[in-house]
């Protein structure tokens, strides 16, 4: 796997984040609603899409007191909160990449319109069967490239170690995230962010030009309320400076 994509792509999802604080704590907020009520309850032991969320959520430095309203609203403690759903969206991007975008939303009409409003805009299509280009997998950051890093991840059933920029990027299956994470734990390394995300199965290479089309709509995408994750088969590693948020 190309373990410089990854971590490209992290760093330019960042940056865009620190720009977007309160957007992205509101994202964080729905995730963890709708986690709560659609996966079985306020017990993140025993709801893993709720552990999913609260991980996603510590990575982006979520204050507590805001997890914990929006777990009280998911348990329907709290007065006022919407009801949100799950949505996907596939179709092709600029220069044919595949793009798989998440959204959690109250109204779909209004998502549907707004997402097909950016592929219409920025030359994409919004057709077609994309999901089976891509497979869920854990990926995990360590601000340490130490040899002991990887070493532990492989020992707790770590699939892939990538070390470049003196961090290390481990992947694993989607059931395996949380025992690597506990093994890099115990061995004294805490990870910088854990994660579930889709990762292309192939991908697509780009020129300098088609890489900043596809970043621009990809950003386009992120930039709706509704929008959790937005996918791409597009690598980017070539690129990573100059399209980096």
């Amino acid at each position: 796997m190309a373990g410089h994509n990854k971590w490209s792509q992290i760093k330019r999802k960042k940056a865009v984040n620190d720009n977007q604080r309160g957007k992205v704590i509101s994202q964080h907020i729905r995730v963890i609603q709708t986690a709560v009520r659609e996966g079985g309850g306020g017990d993140p032991s025993a709801n893993l899409a709720l552990k999913n969320a609260l991980a996603a959520a510590k990575s982006d430095n979520v204050p507590v007191d805001n997890i914990d309203r929006a777990i009280e609203r998911g348990l329907g403690a709290a007065e006022g909160s919407a009801v949100f759903e799950t949505v996907q969206y596939e179709g092709y991007g600029p220069s044919g990449v595949a793009i798989l975008v998440e959204a959690l939303t109250d109204n779909r009409n209004r998502t549907a319109g707004e997402v097909r409003h950016v592929f219409t805009k920025r030359g994409g299509n919004l057709s077609g069967s994309v999901a089976w280009q891509f497979e869920t997998k854990g990926v995990i950051f360590v601000a340490s490239g130490a040899d002991a890093v990887a070493e532990a991840a492989i020992e707790a059933g770590a699939e892939d170690i990538e070390v470049e920029e003196g961090a290390t990027v481990v992947t694993t299956s989607a059931t395996d995230l949380y025992a690597v994470v506990e093994a890099l734990q115990a061995a004294g390394f805490e990870p910088e962010s854990s994660e579930l995300t889709k990762v292309p199965q192939t991908t697509t290479e780009l020129s300098a030009d088609d890489a900043a089309r596809v970043v621009g709509f990809m950003e386009a995408l992120e930039d709706l309320d509704d929008v959790q994750n937005v996918y791409s088969t597009a690598d980017l590693s070539a690129h990573a400076d100059s399209v980096a948020g």
